[in-house]
């Protein structure tokens, strides 16, 4: 069913944010009943949750080692500074939220394993994690089986939908179509290099790529995958360099992003002649800060946020987060989003009533944050979220400038027609 949402600017003031917290909660959504509620434990939480008269265990599974932590790192910062405001402004249904952490480790069968410790043993009320579409595939059947709800922060490939998952991240229309349709129209592009990590989410987007580049009546010149953390690819460079695509379409993932963007700097590939243009759906301020800036000056990203964004609400959230994490670091698109998970678990906790995951569920649609750093979102029925879509184009300070973004939200389709 499509919705008709509205795009207001509306904004918690800079002041409020950076003061106090008492205005917090005007960050979850405009949903919440005004109605007195019965928040005791036998009321909020009928199925056995982490849930006490003062306290609600959550989960936060992310990589913070092996190659993956370079990219991962950045979401845990964020559902903690989320769920450290959430907590300051009274927390949820009267309830401080506790963290348990657990590494994923770049291993997809440990994420498998930590899922399920989380909700069997831990019975954690909510879950934020997961960075790869490997990762995500490896836990979702235990979600399922378990009946847990997972808020995935990462743009991914789409082609699914899960009761149990809230995607906060663009699904391929928002992003990898989104993409090509601007390099397409606005630097005449009409032959593209595909280059990813091989695994499910770039195999996956470069096919949607492809089909899309080739329904353009375009050319896909060359396609190559490497494993994670691979760090030669000079071979590749060289093919490229024969090839003369108009479009390096590159989705490289976690650490082996440096080597890539090095070697490319190092083989004479000077990315602001735009000969070959790079566009990537991969590489955020956070991989630049792994990669130096000064390797990726020149190259584009779509993505559905930047650090640089001027808006009030982002400007609140940039500082609040390098308060916490301190002056040097960096926000990504994914960090954004990851940012997003715990205030709009909270919203739809708060909706429901309750912490069962089955009446979370039910209320999620619909949810609202008119102060998310990216503007504003809003959940769709099918669980992915209303953005936008932006183009960013890399500076030599690590930073983007934003070039481009689409005049209103795009509805999230997972399924789009002619793609699957």
């Amino acid at each position: 069913m499509s919705e008709d949402p509205k795009t207001p600017q509306m904004s918690i003031s800079r002041r409020a944010l950076l003061v106090g917290v008492a205005s917090i909660p005007l960050l979850a959504a405009l949903n919440t009943p005004l109605l007195a509620q019965d928040t005791s434990t036998a009321a909020v939480n009928t199925t056995g949750l982490a849930v006490t008269d003062d306290t609600v265990k959550v989960g936060i599974l992310h990589s913070v080692t092996g190659t993956m932590a370079i990219s991962e790192t950045g979401s845990v910062q964020a559902e903690k500074l989320a769920i450290e405001q959430i907590n300051a402004s009274g927390g949820i249904l009267g309830r401080k939220i506790e963290v348990i952490q657990e590494d994923g480790a770049s291993d997809w069968p440990t994420f498998a394993e930590k899922a399920k410790k989380l909700l069997v043993e831990d019975k954690v009320a909510a879950v934020f994690g997961c960075w790869t579409s490997a990762s995500r595939k490896a836990v979702l059947p235990v979600f399922e089986q378990y009946n847990g709800m997972l808020y995935y922060p990462t743009f991914y490939e789409g082609l699914e939908q899960s009761p149990n998952v809230i995607y906060t991240g663009q699904e391929a229309t928002q992003q990898i179509l989104a993409g090509i349709d601007w390099v397409v129209k606005e630097k005449g592009a009409k032959s593209f290099y595909l280059l990813g990590s091989d695994y499910i989410w770039p195999r996956t987007s470069n096919k949607i790529a492809r089909k899309h580049i080739e329904k353009l009546g375009l050319e896909v010149v060359g396609e190559e995958y490497y494993p994670l953390g691979h760090t030669q690819f000079n071979s590749v460079i060289n093919k490229i360099k024969l090839k003369k695509p108009d479009v390096i379409y590159a989705i490289v993932v976690g650490g082996s992003n440096v080597a890539f963007y090095k070697q490319l700097k190092a083989a004479g590939i000077d990315m602001t002649k735009e000969k070959p243009l790079l566009l990537t759906i991969s590489v955020t301020e956070d991989e630049i800060l792994g990669i130096g800036g000064e390797n990726m000056v020149g190259a584009y990203a779509a993505m559905k946020y930047f650090q640089s964004l001027p808006n009030e609400n982002n400007m609140s959230f940039v500082a609040e987060f390098k308060k916490m994490w301190g002056d040097n670091i960096v926000i990504g698109d994914v960090t954004q989003a990851a940012y997003l998970g715990p205030w709009l678990w909270k919203a739809a906790v708060e909706k429901a009533g309750s912490f069962d995951i089955d009446n979370v569920r039910a209320a999620s649609p619909g949810i609202e944050l008119t102060t998310a750093p990216e503007g504003y979102v809003k959940v769709h029925e099918n669980h992915h979220l209303w953005s936008k879509t932006r183009i960013g184009h890399a500076r030599a300070d690590g930073q983007y400038d934003v070039v481009y973004e689409t005049t209103d939200l795009m509805e999230p389709d997972p399924f789009p027609e002619g793609y699957q």
